[in-house]
């Protein structure tokens, strides 16, 4: 049975979604009360962001006179924004469709998401930390205006959105949580290592960050945002992606994710403004798509011209929307906020 076949025989059911549009409706109240622009940006492209690891939605633009052109669909509206930046828009954010391919079905993906993507300036990721706070109070305040504290329950659990929120660097979790310093962190042939003797299995072909990310993902991320949102903040360079490195640590970036309640809410940087840093990551990850076995495209160029005519010192976020309404709707799965999620439109196969 689909969501709007048990929404007509249970319209007490529509509950979570009443949630969700209060949680978008104080999203935007949020960024205008605070003086940003609110933009929208294209969804067919004719190059997508660079990310190595994300798959892309790809079709065809056909034109009268017969010509056509290679089309994507947008994994986050982030090299848009960043030229509108450039412009001399000021601090602008975005609630809009972004699409990723190829990640499965699960509690917590869907390939068409609602994604929030913001940048604030003049600022920097420590900017954007505090912003995250106070959006995620505005939220709860719209949500549960009789509420006389920041506690928000999900899932049998309480969880204190009150001040100060949890932070902790990567260097930091890892000798925290998995018992692994600095120096081995940032060695490929040392935490390869660490990883085998945790009984993880390996080989000659293990990559530094497939060891990093089975230690993130299998011992630390667990203890993270667990009673209240955490800030896991300064990645080690190779995980910069288009965020500063640290000028008193060049070893890290200027990153953090946040977390809270199982869910990794959020992604955000100390903006990348160096045009020519800026093309040697995306050449890079570009060269990863096409030894992944991703789909390959060019580099948008105008991205880079935009940065290289000036680019204002900002922090940055994107954040999954989906997430936050499940969140505050007290549900398990995105897919109970999504009118029409995945597995109704294209339910999975049968044997």
């Amino acid at each position: 049975m689909k969501i709007w076949q048990r929404l007509q025989q249970h319209p007490e059911r529509f509950h979570p979604f009443f949630i969700r549009e209060q949680v978008i409706s104080a999203i935007r109240a949020h960024f205008t009360s605070q003086g940003f622009h609110e933009v929208e940006t294209p969804k067919l492209l004719p190059q997508p962001s660079t990310e190595p690891f994300l798959e892309v939605f790809e079709t065809q633009l056909k034109f009268a006179d017969g010509s056509s052109s290679r089309a994507f669909l947008p994994t986050s509206p982030e090299f848009a924004l960043k030229k509108l930046l450039a412009a001399g828009l000021g601090s602008c954010f975005e609630i809009c469709k972004s699409f990723r391919n190829g990640e499965g079905r699960s509690s917590k993906h869907n390939p068409e998401f609602t994604i929030l993507e913001w940048y604030h300036t003049p600022g920097d990721y420590l900017t954007v930390m505090d912003d995250t706070k106070k959006l995620f109070q505005a939220i709860h305040h719209a949500v549960f205006p009789q509420s006389k504290d920041l506690t928000l329950k999900y899932q049998g659990k309480i969880y204190d959105l009150s001040s100060p929120w949890e932070r902790i660097s990567v260097a930091e979790a890892f000798q925290t949580y998995a018992g692994i310093d600095t120096d081995t962190l940032l060695s490929k042939t040392r935490l390869v290592s660490a990883l085998t003797k945790k009984g993880y299995h390996t080989n000659k072909k293990t990559t530094w960050e497939e060891a990093f990310n089975q230690i993130m993902f299998n011992e630390v991320e667990p203890h993270l945002g667990q009673k209240k949102p955490t800030f896991l903040y300064d990645y080690p360079t190779s995980q910069a992606a288009l965020a500063q490195k640290k000028k008193s640590d060049p070893r890290f970036a200027e990153r953090f994710e946040f977390f809270l309640a199982g869910f990794e809410l959020g992604n955000a940087f100390s903006e990348l403004a160096d045009a020519k840093e800026q093309r040697e990551r995306c050449e890079h990850d570009l060269e990863e798509r096409r030894t992944l076995g991703k789909t390959t495209y060019g580099l948008d160029e105008d991205f880079l011209t935009a940065l290289k005519s000036g680019f204002p010192p900002t922090g940055g976020s994107a954040m999954g929307v989906d997430r936050i309404a499940a969140l505050f709707a007290d549900v398990p799965n995105i897919q109970d906020v999504l009118f029409f999620p995945i597995d109704d439109l294209f339910p999975p196969k049968t044997a």
